[in-house]
């Protein structure tokens, strides 16, 4: 799910890390006696921190779900690629690569059956491939509807509707698909990678999706008439089978209707900050650099750079005018050495109530070296970066994706099956 210089070859079983995001509770402060005060998300909601909380002493990751048994043998959760709730609904739906997804109770007890299995339709040959995302309609407690984005059978890239079941809410209905896009790699695909697959309702009631560039940077990169390399905007209530925006910045030509923005190598995850109005883009890279781009979501249009550029440097175009592309705003370097790696996970900026000092904080890992780190974007700038790897006790494992539940707490998984949760202790 990552990139090249990294994995193995095509069909390899050697693992590279492959969120949606649900409503988040709104922005809280501390005040200074440390108790926390309320206020407004961008949706209107508000959350209460708590009171009177006790001085923060550190963070953990507490494991609540340990995919495997005493032997180090995966058991319960295979592969998992995303952690998502629905808005408002503390149960976490993990996806996995093979075409499963299995509910975790709000006592992270593993629910069986699963809450939809369409391994049968869906094809994970190579670590790149398979059931990438999962994204739930803001109303899905009152219509039932989840979008999933997947490597079908015939290796397309697809994007789906599925509704819950109508008698247990803890099923999903298989037979309910209804498919809204699907195409093949590009032509000159040198590879079975670069698939994306992040999905996520902004607050303007959109569907976002990423996809990579299907393995063919030189054509597709630099292109916004495809829907490869980019991040596309979606109006999943209206159109058949969907709607085009009307502020989609290409809706009136020069560009794919849908393509929200473009210039990405494999934008395996990206979220939306409803609070801040901003979209985090965790693009891997490819040969020096990995990147986190951070836009407004009000600005579409944007064109990241790939593969003209690379993080910050010209790349396949020499002496290129990088004032030409939309900047990364954090960059690192691959290496072994602590503050470098291989291969980005993107994450979330943490908007819970449990631990209210770190409100604004958008936390992230590397694939390879496993630390993970954070920084908060304030007036275009990043601040206060912080390495939280030996704070959290370790690296945990190989993070495939990170999740916010629906009360705004904090998750991840982990490519052997492991469910932690970002905790306060005071």
């Amino acid at each position: 799910m990552r990139g090249e210089g990294r994995e193995g070859s095509a069909g390899s079983t050697q693992p590279v890390a492959g969120e949606t995001t649900t409503t988040v509770p709104g922005d809280s402060t501390t005040d200074g006696d440390g108790s926390a005060s309320t206020s407004s998300s961008a949706s209107g909601e508000t959350t209460t921190s708590g009171s009177n909380l006790d001085p923060l002493q550190s963070v953990s990751l507490e494991v609540v779900f340990d995919g495997s048994d005493e032997g180090g043998h995966p058991i319960g959760l295979h592969q998992p690629t995303a952690i998502v709730s629905p808005p408002g609904d503390n149960r976490l739906f993990v996806v996995q690569r093979v075409g499963v997804i299995r509910i975790l109770d709000e006592n992270y007890e593993l629910l069986d059956p699963p809450f939809l299995a369409i391994d049968d339709r869906v094809r994970a040959n190579g670590i790149e491939q398979g059931l990438l995302g999962l994204a739930f309609h803001p109303d899905y407690a009152n219509n039932g509807r989840f979008f999933v984005y997947y490597t079908d059978d015939g290796g397309r890239r697809q994007l789906s509707e599925f509704t819950v079941s109508s008698t247990n809410p803890d099923r999903g209905d298989p037979d309910s698909e209804r498919v809204l896009f699907e195409f093949e790699q590009p032509p000159d695909a040198s590879d079975i990678r670069h698939y994306g697959g992040q999905l996520a309702f902004g607050p303007d009631g959109y569907l976002y999706s990423s996809q990579g560039d299907g393995a063919d940077s030189r054509d597709q990169g630099q292109d916004p008439n495809t829907m490869f390399a980019a991040i596309s905007r979606l109006d999943v209530d209206n159109g058949d089978p969907y709607g085009i925006p009307p502020e989609n910045p290409f809706v009136d030509g020069g560009g794919a209707p849908e393509v929200w923005a473009y210039g990405l190598r494999n934008p395996w995850r990206f979220s939306i900050d409803p609070v801040d109005g901003l979209i985090y883009i965790a693009d891997v890279g490819h040969a020096d650099q990995e990147e986190v781009n951070v836009v407004p979501l009000s600005e579409g249009g944007h064109n990241f750079g790939w593969s003209d550029v690379e993080g910050t440097r010209c790349f396949h175009v020499q002496d290129c005018d990088l004032s030409l592309y939309t900047s990364p705003v954090l960059t690192y370097l691959h290496g072994s050495e602590p503050d470098q790696g291989c291969s980005l996970t993107g994450g979330y900026v943490y908007r819970g109530s449990e631990i209210p000092e770190l409100h604004g904080t958008y936390f992230y890992s590397d694939w390879c070296t496993q630390w993970i780190k954070s920084f908060k974007y304030v007036d275009g700038q990043v601040t206060e970066e912080k390495d939280w790897t030996a704070e959290l006790g370790g690296p945990v494992g190989q993070v495939n994706s990170f999740g916010v539940r629906g009360d705004g707490e904090l998750f991840l998984v982990t490519h052997d099956g492991k469910v932690a949760k970002f905790t306060a202790i005071r």
